[in-house]
């Protein structure tokens, strides 16, 4: 190799790691957009699914899919907006024996760790805080560029007794199941939209 042609690599080498670093730094996805992104749960009712979602929630995120562990996010949920499929299923949820909306009227996501599965696929790790009580959860989620922005789908399953949801006569699972599936979808871009 003649010094000329190792002087060109080394070149586009260098070239090459510093275009790496903008785009990396460049696709560092941190506003989430609310009107395109959604949080919604799935539970049994006497074996039947019933689907239902929270309508306000609110979020910071760092995620940089060239540096996913070191990735954050935080989502505060709003309990008083649920939309449990009816009027009167909205009211009955938000009493004390389910979420008790009046004494605590959110519900937060705090992240510890991210986790790359391979390809597209993920899982983060954090801490869940329903009516006072604080689960360690995990959700394995995908993540798919769109130029500057990113979709996250996920997904994972909580306990309501874990977190005391539905007490007193709700607390037998025979009319509604201890598993509530929670589905994400989260748009974010590199800057606010």
């Amino acid at each position: 190799m003649t010094r000329f042609s190792v002087f060109v690599a080394s070149f586009l080498f260098l070239a090459g790691s510093a275009g790496v670093s903008n785009i990396a730094h460049a696709a560092e996805l941190k506003a989430i957009q609310h009107d395109k992104s959604n949080l919604t749960f799935v539970y049994k009712q006497m074996n039947v699914p019933v689907e239902g979602r929270f309508k306000k929630f609110a979020g910071q995120l760092s995620f940089d899919p060239a540096k996913p562990e070191s990735a954050k996010v935080v989502l505060d949920i709003d309990l008083m907006g649920i939309d449990a499929g009816s009027p009167e299923a909205n009211a009955e949820v938000a009493g004390k024996v389910w979420f008790n909306t009046a004494a605590f009227p959110q519900a937060k996501f705090v992240s510890s760790s991210f986790k790359p599965l391979g390809g597209n696929k993920y899982a983060v790790t954090g801490k869940m805080t329903l009516k006072g009580r604080t689960q360690e959860v995990t959700a394995p989620f995908t993540f798919t560029p769109q130029g500057s922005a990113g979709q996250f789908d996920g997904a994972l399953v909580l306990k309501r007794a874990d977190f005391a949801i539905g007490e007193g006569p709700w607390a037998d699972f025979g009319t509604v199941a201890n598993e509530v599936q929670i589905k994400f979808r989260l748009l974010a871009h590199t800057t606010a939209k």
